[in-house]
């Protein structure tokens, strides 16, 4: 009995030692674990970060575009609309040139509410993306659960 007893305490022994030369091992493992976890999510990140910005720099290109083509549009629709306002201020009995003045500038008012309404449009519509990145996020936050979980 004597012999089992001193079997058996030396046995614990070696287990206790054995789980104590384990546990640096396991640190480490869950140190680079939980560094491999932020490379992976910092990479998500950068993904979503690129993809939001390529989304935000297209929408902002077809803008500019679109603003371009619209000026070109309002500088002739303007000569063309001012002087057939200036026709209906001919009846006003003032000069060719202050009826073409007023003309225009009645047409170049009207242009700026459709270029105001216009903008204003396009804010909107680019104020509706996220810029939080939604899957990073959610992935954060799961990893954030585990490793509550895991310690």
């Amino acid at each position: 009995m004597a012999a089992t007893k001193a079997s058996l305490i030396s046995a614990n022994e070696v287990s206790q030692r054995s789980e104590i030369e384990q546990l640096p091992t396991l640190f480490s493992r869950l140190g680079d674990d939980v560094v491999q976890l932020f490379n992976s999510q910092l990479a998500l990140f950068k993904v979503e970060i690129r993809e939001e910005a390529n989304a935000y720099l297209s929408g902002a290109i077809m803008i500019a575009v679109g603003a371009g083509v619209a000026a070109i549009g309002f500088a002739l629709l303007n000569v063309a609309v001012a002087f057939a306002a200036s026709i209906l201020f001919a009846r006003l009995n003032l000069s060719q040139p202050a009826t073409y003045a007023l003309g225009f500038v009645v047409t170049g008012v009207f242009y700026l509410i459709v270029g105001a309404i216009v903008i204003t449009a396009m804010k909107g519509r680019l104020a509706k993306q996220h810029l939080v990145p939604e899957r990073t996020v959610h992935e954060l936050r799961k990893d954030k659960e585990w490793l509550k979980k895991e310690l």
